[in-house]
C-alpha cells in the first residue's frame, strides 16, 4: 500500500448508495489526496474523482422477481469485477449497500486477503437476519449509520463501528424553508406537495401511477395545490408518460433532481419507502409512504419481514408515526386521504416535527471524520 495514495475499490448501486459513497470519498480524499477509487458508481461519486467501470443503475433492481430478469447480467457484472479486483488487488474493496450484490464480492475478496468494509449495515435487525453470518465472513469492517447495530454485531464478535448517518450532517437542521420556496417559485401561501416515486425503474414502473393518481385527486379536490417531482438522470422519460396519463390535468412541475429543495420547502410529501422516507424525516417533513412492487417479491418479503413496519422514520420511532400504504392498500384515494389529514391538522404536523427533530440529534455525527477512522484502522491492522 502505498501510504499517501492507497487504492479503494468501491460499489454502490444505486443513487441513494452513490449519495453515501459520496459522501465517503469527500472524507478519505482530505485524508488521502492521492488515493485512487474506481469500480461501480455513480455522479456523487465521479465528482470525488471516482472511476466507475459500470454506472451504478445497473445494479439499481429491486425484489425477487424483478432482479429475475437482470440476473445473467447483474451475475456478469460481478464476475468480471471480482476477476479484475483479484488481477490488481485494491488496498481495500469497500461495498456500499447493495449487499445481495456486495457481499458475494467481499466474501471472495476477503478470502484472498484484500481489506473488506461494508457500509452501511443491512437491515438484518427488520428482515434475513440469518445474514449476519454471511456478514461475518465478508467483511473486515462494518460502517453502521443507526446507533443500535453494533451491539447487534458484536454478539457475533464482528468488528463495526458507529458512524452516524452522513446525510444527518448534509441535512440543516433547521430547514431552509423559505429560501427554498423562493427557489421553486412557490408562493407564502400556496400548497406545495412533494411526490418522490423512487429511484429505480421497478420502483417507477409500479408506484408512480398510484402517487400520480393521488395528486390527480388531490388537485381535483383543492384545485390550488402545487406539486413537485424531483427526477433523478435518466428516468425523466419513464415519468412524462405516466404524469400525462394519470395526471394531465394536475399543477406538477418535474425537476431535475432538488430532491432536497423540494423537501425543505414543501408541505407533505409522498413518496416512495426507501432513503428518501429519512431525508423526508431530516427535513421534519410529514409524509404519505407508499410502496408497491411485484407480488411474488412483495409475497417473498413478507415471508421474511420482522417488524410491523417497512419505512425508516417509523422503524426508528417504533411506531406507526407516518401512515404506510403498501401493494392493494395503495390507492391514489387512501393516498390523497392521508396526504389530506396532514395538510388539515397542524398540531399533528408540530408534534411529528418534535419526533423527527429527535432522529436527527441522534444520526447527526461526524460520520466521514469516524468512517475514515475506522478504516484506517483496517488498512494498519
Amino acid at each position: 500500500m502505498n501510504p499517501d495514495a492507497p487504492r479503494f475499490a468501491m460499489v454502490a448501486g444505486e443513487a441513494s448508495g452513490d449519495l453515501l459513497a459520496g459522501s465517503l470519498l469527500a472524507s478519505l480524499r482530505a485524508r488521502w489526496p492521492g488515493l485512487v477509487a474506481e469500480g461501480i458508481g455513480g455522479p456523487r461519486m465521479a465528482e470525488q474523482g471516482f472511476a466507475a467501470w459500470w454506472p451504478h443503475d445497473k445494479l439499481s433492481v429491486r425484489g425477487y422477481a424483478e432482479v429475475l430478469g437482470h440476473f445473467r447480467e447483474i451475475l456478469a457484472i460481478r464476475n468480471r469485477l471480482v476477476e479484475r479486483l483479484l488481477a490488481a488487488r485494491p488496498d481495500a474493496f469497500i461495498g456500499v449497500d447493495a449487499p445481495d450484490f456486495n457481499l458475494g464480492v467481499e466474501i471472495k475478496l476477503k478470502a484472498a486477503g484484500v481489506k473488506t468494509i461494508h457500509f452501511i449495515s443491512p437491515s438484518i435487525w427488520a428482515w434475513r437476519g440469518e445474514r449476519i453470518d454471511k456478514i461475518g465472513r465478508a467483511t473486515d469492517l462494518v460502517l453502521c449509520i443507526f446507533p443500535f447495530e453494533p451491539e447487534i454485531y458484536a454478539k457475533k464478535g464482528i468488528n463495526a463501528v458507529y458512524v452516524g448517518h452522513p446525510l444527518a450532517s448534509a441535512i440543516p437542521f433547521e430547514v431552509p424553508r423559505a429560501a427554498s420556496r423562493a427557489k421553486l417559485g412557490v408562493g407564502a401561501e400556496e400548497t406545495l406537495v412533494a411526490v418522490l416515486p423512487g429511484s429505480r425503474g421497478s420502483e417507477i414502473k409500479y408506484i408512480a401511477p398510484r402517487l400520480f393518481g393521488a395528486a390527480a385527486a388531490m388537485s381535483r379536490e383543492r384545485p390550488g395545490l402545487r406539486f413537485v417531482v424531483p427526477v433523478i438522470p435518466g428516468l425523466r422519460l419513464a415519468i412524462e408518460p405516466l404524469l400525462e396519463r394519470y395526471a394531465p390535468d394536475a399543477a406538477i412541475t418535474l425537476l431535475d433532481g432538488r430532491a432536497h429543495e423540494a423537501l425543505a420547502a414543501c408541505d407533505v410529501v409522498l413518496v416512495a419507502s426507501g432513503t428518501a422516507t429519512l431525508e423526508a424525516a431530516l427535513f421534519k417533513r410529514p409524509m404519505v409512504v407508499v410502496y408497491v412492487m411485484h407480488v411474488l417479491s412483495w409475497m417473498m418479503g413478507k415471508l421474511m419481514h420482522y417488524q410491523p413496519w417497512v419505512s425508516l422514520p417509523n422503524i426508528l420511532l417504533r411506531d406507526f408515526a407516518v401512515p404506510e400504504l403498501l401493494q392493494g392498500d395503495a390507492t391514489p384515494a387512501k393516498i390523497a386521504a392521508a396526504a389530506f389529514r396532514w395538510l388539515d391538522d397542524r398540531a399533528a404536523v408540530e408534534s411529528l416535527r418534535a419526533r423527527f427533530e429527535a432522529i436527527h440529534v441522534a444520526l447527526r455525527r461526524d460520520t466521514g471524520t469516524l468512517a475514515t477512522a475506522a478504516i484506517e484502522a483496517v488498512l494498519a491492522a
